[in-house]
């Protein structure tokens, strides 16, 4: 993804020929990438190279529209997205239609050329805005740029862009049958230093990610003062609007709480610099005031708190000290800012818009983004993108299920391929947040801008996380249930598993008879804690995602099992099994549920004709693949285990073919388990390679590397 804002001038224009060169050298890159990269499957792997499919997009395009002082929900803003994308994409297909001259079209090119010109045309059209009767083969139509809006200078890049990809296209064809689309960027636009994602307005003027290992991460609009110069206001001017929004980050000065007061609750010079560089990165100055911040020994010393006032969750200290609510409100504004514009000395009413997120910012702000903007942007990048977008469609905490209805319909009546929605507060932990809830009462009373709707829903997320967490939910005494056998790479075991009446899994015991005592103790604690973990309403797809793929001894082939062929460990196994039988997660299996049916493999047999059968583990392979034994066609059939009496061929039965699949079936899986030993043998893991499919895969720390291509299997 381009970032746009590094192609806009400090006088608000905008590099065309640097981004057009941008444009070019990064389909250069991506049509070198398509034989580098790896691939989920083999069937993608073919298609990629069949059809070369790139993905050049653009992000901070939220950014651009602020820093020029345009509203992202203004007509001016839709033409000027719509030039970028035509730039864009026009520059692109181009460019794949230079390399084409150059390297050749892409392999499908001939049987798809009329189908893809006129889709180059309509492109085209759009970039124009021709009369709708002038399109081909549409029922929808397009969005096209406003000429009369948009700036002449970009409106002129993206048309001639759009005709030298036509008359190059016809002359030369495509190395590419797609070049463009618009990804979310989320975390990549951290790293690229984007106050906003793909084509997404900012989230919030001050927002806080959430980070996986815990804690949260302060993000604040560095577009807020040039967006300000920008609109005419004075240098002094900015630096009042800006610290009314963002806040001063420092506690001198501060009404109530500052320096001074602190000083006289025991805080010395090195305490008040410990507060001050939390700050820094606090969206709340409760946060600054922690044992982890200040540390168990001041608290206790200095303090003369107690022990069980830190073990505490719901202990404030700040309150504790003597300080009310409106007082921490107030210091909050001083140091942390409001987080929002509405408001703020000098800013007249006019310039609001252009500071509009996608969610009313901080406590008090009550202006964010219609929903219906948000598609109107994607309606006027849509036809100058080959591809799809990424973009969250966010919606306030109070929208009804007719504005859902509402965003869907007028989002496939513009045309878009694809959209999402996502209503403020839905999830318990979402990773952006535009302010910091709190519980207290008395700070509600204050926080006159928080809505009905957010204070309910508060107090029931809170009651169903107390509940999830001291509630146990006891199975009942007689209870339904499974056995399922297998082996895993030469060990039996045993799954057992206990339902609930309405059939959703609540406890698993795990057997290994043959291991050792230590060994399957250890089996049976993990079965009793993934029970309680259960009983107190863990949901299973959680613990499936944290074991599946879990790699340790035993691992290899599973024999007794219709779905998984397969593990890594005994406890990849056993979620494998539970997400396919609980969960519906086929995709975890190596066999699929088509594979199972009757008319694929024909009538089922029992694996194991008696409780032992060695006999399907004496197959011999030659280095062709073949099976060492000749085959006598004059011999009766025989019923007894391996053989399937069902066939296709002629015959009366209703079968097909399941003679020569089964015995094709159990060659194969010989010739399988022989390469692995045989690589075992020689020093390897017997895993086959993801890459290569070589069985040269060795121990590289917890992962995997294979010795003949350099691959990994994945974290290292």
């Amino acid at each position: 993804s381009i970032n746009l804002i590094k192609f806009l001038d400090d006088d608000g224009q905008f590099d065309v020929e640097g981004y057009r060169h941008a444009c070019r050298l990064w389909t250069i890159v991506l049509e070198i990438s398509v034989l580098m990269a790896s691939y989920p499957s083999k069937e993608v792997a073919d298609k990629s190279y069949r059809f070369r499919t790139l993905g050049l997009g653009f992000a901070n395009l939220g950014t651009v529209l602020m820093r020029l002082g345009i509203p992202y929900d203004s007509k001016e803003a839709t033409a000027i997205a719509g030039a970028l994308t035509a730039t864009m994409c026009g520059e692109s297909y181009a460019t794949s239609a230079e390399l084409a001259a150059e390297m050749g079209p892409f392999a499908e090119y001939e049987k798809n050329r009329e189908a893809m010109l006129r889709v180059i045309r309509n492109h085209r059209r759009a970039a124009y805005g021709v009369d709708p009767k002038e399109y081909e083969g549409l029922s929808t139509l397009p969005m096209p740029i406003d000429a009369s809006i948009c700036p002449d200078y970009l409106l002129e890049a993206g048309r001639d862009a759009w005709d030298r990809a036509l008359s190059l296209g016809e002359e030369h064809g495509y190395r590419n049958a797609q070049v463009t689309v618009i990804a979310p960027t989320g975390t990549i636009g951290l790293v690229m230093d984007c106050d906003t994602t793909g084509v997404e307005p900012d989230f919030a003027l001050v927002k806080f990610k959430k980070l996986a290992g815990g804690g949260y991460f302060k993000i604040i609009n560095q577009s807020l003062p040039p967006a300000l110069r920008r609109l005419g206001y004075s240098p002094e001017e900015v630096d009042d609007i800006v610290a009314y929004t963002v806040g001063r980050q420092t506690l001198a000065g501060a009404p109530f709480i500052n320096h001074e007061s602190l000083a006289k609750h025991g805080f010395d010079d090195s305490a008040l610099r410990v507060v001050e560089d939390a700050i820094q990165s606090a969206f709340d100055i409760r946060f600054a005031f922690t044992k982890g911040v200040l540390g168990v020994k001041f608290c206790l010393e200095k303090l003369n708190l107690t022990e069980e006032q830190l073990e505490d969750w719901n202990f404030d200290i700040l309150n504790h000290l003597g300080f009310t609510a409106q007082q921490i409100a107030k210091t909050n504004e001083h140091v942390c800012g409001t987080m929002t514009v509405e408001g703020a000395p000098h800013l007249r009413d006019e310039h609001l818009p252009v500071f509009d997120c996608a969610n009313r910012c901080g406590r008090t702000g009550v202006r964010f983004i219609a929903f219906g903007a948000h598609i109107e942007m994607m309606a006027a990048v849509q036809p100058f993108i080959s591809g799809a977008i990424s973009k969250t469609i966010n919606m306030p905490n109070d929208a009804t299920i007719a504005d859902v209805k509402d965003a869907y319909r007028q989002s496939w009546t513009s045309m878009l391929k694809a959209v999402a929605l996502y209503r403020d507060g839905s999830k318990l932990s979402q990773p952006l947040n535009s302010t910091q809830q709190s519980d207290s009462s008395e700070e509600s009373e204050v926080e006159a801008g928080s809505s009905d709707v957010e204070h309910v829903a508060e107090k029931i997320t809170e009651r169903v996380v107390h509940r999830y967490l001291a509630k146990r939910r006891k199975l009942p005494h007689r209870r339904a249930g499974y056995t399922q056998k297998a082996v895993v790479g030469g060990h039996n075991i045993y799954l057992r598993t206990g339902d609930y009446e309405d059939k959703t899994l609540g406890e698993i015991f795990l057997d290994m008879h043959k291991e050792g005592a230590a060994f399957r103790s250890l089996m049976n604690s993990f079965a009793i804690s993934v029970s309680l973990g259960l009983q107190h309403g863990v949901p299973l797809d959680e613990f499936v995602d944290a074991f599946v793929f879990t790699r340790f001894e035993p691992s290899g082939i599973v024999k007794g099992h219709d779905k998984v062929k397969m593990v890594t460990s005994v406890i990849d196994y056993v979620f494998r099994d539970l997400a396919i039988s609980y969960l519906g997660r086929n995709d975890l299996g190596q066999v699929q549920e088509e594979d199972l049916r009757h008319t694929t493999t024909g009538q089922r047999t029992p694996e194991f004709a008696e409780e032992e059968v060695v006999a399907e583990n004496t197959y011999s392979v030659d280095e062709h693949g073949r099976e060492d034994h000749p085959v006598n066609e004059e011999q009766p059939p025989s019923t007894t285990v391996g053989d399937v009496v069902s066939g296709n061929g002629g015959g009366d039965s209703d079968g097909n073919g399941g003679v020569r699949l089964v015995a094709d079936a159990r060659a194969a899986t010989a010739k399988l388990e022989m390469r692995v030993v045989e690589a075992r043998l020689k020093g390897y893991e017997g895993d086959p390679c993801g890459s290569c499919a070589n069985f040269t895969m060795v121990r590289n720390g917890t992962c995997l590397k294979c010795v003949s291509c350099g691959a990994t299997s994945g974290c290292s």
